[in-house]
């Protein structure tokens, strides 16, 4: 039996990166997945290669920072699947300035994305979940800036900061109310997506030299892929984990073991 047999799962962000990556094995494993994006295009690029696997998947636009997007792809879900098993909350934007640089707009902008995203996906997600008696797992996307911080990302690392603290807050309300749902986070190192591209882009160093440049700083020796972290998500989202809450996961090629 496939690890998410029966089980509908909400990704956002999975348009590409991580997020398509997760969308993608999710599927392979038996889920009904919606991938949830502001890009179009790229959504429904990636839900015509799930389905023409045979697999489920179908295209859902979200702007995770609107309340009434979050509103309506939950309902949208739930009539047409009648449930909901797993959200994923891994969109997110990042921005390579330090505290000086960083302008109130741009920071609010950030935040938007990569914190309020999260809480609007958790607190709707745990209404759609807590009306079904199922096994129920919510992953929220934080990063390994959450924990050790870097001075030229001041806005990233505080909105993943928010994230990682929000999901132990959710976890513990959950488990107070019997809820059957599960709330941890995810805190990845470097990654080879669109978002390190950008901040390669940022450091004013190709994405050849950059990548070179931090997979130095990895005790395994080079930068993650987006398949490294859907793994982990994949037993976060399983009822393999059905022991785990409120915990952070931590997933670096050893950059925090330093």
């Amino acid at each position: 039996m496939r690890r998410l047999e029966g089980k509908i799962a909400i990704i956002t962000g999975s348009a590409m990166g991580i997020g398509e990556a997760d969308a993608k094995l999710f599927a392979q494993e038996g889920a009904k997945v919606v991938v949830a994006d502001i890009n179009v295009d790229e959504g429904n690029r990636v839900v015509n290669e799930i389905n023409k696997n045979r697999y489920d998947a179908h295209f859902s636009k979200l702007d995770v920072s609107k309340e009434c997007d979050w509103q309506r792809v939950i309902e949208e879900v739930l009539m047409k699947y009648g449930k909901l098993n797993i959200l994923i909350n891994n969109a997110g934007i990042s921005l390579g300035k330090n505290i000086e640089e960083t302008s109130l707009e741009e920071w609010e902008c950030v935040m938007d994305i990569n914190s309020t995203g999260v809480f609007l996906g958790t607190k709707y997600g745990i209404e759609a979940m807590k009306k079904n008696s199922e096994p129920c797992s919510i992953i929220n996307r934080s990063s390994i800036d959450a924990i050790i911080g870097e001075a030229g990302l001041v806005a990233y690392c505080a909105s993943k900061g928010a994230v990682r603290i929000l999901t132990k807050s959710a976890a513990l309300h959950c488990g107070e109310r019997g809820y059957n749902i599960r709330v941890n986070s995810v805190h990845p190192g470097y990654v080879h997506t669109a978002l390190t591209e950008k901040e390669a882009k940022d450091s004013g160093l190709t994405i050849k030299q950059y990548f070179e440049k931090v997979g130095k700083m990895h005790p395994i020796g080079h930068i993650g892929e987006p398949m490294d972290i859907a793994y982990l998500d994949l037993y976060l989202a399983s009822d393999e984990s059905r022991w785990v809450t409120g915990s952070e996961y931590v997933i670096d090629g050893g950059y925090t073991a330093m």
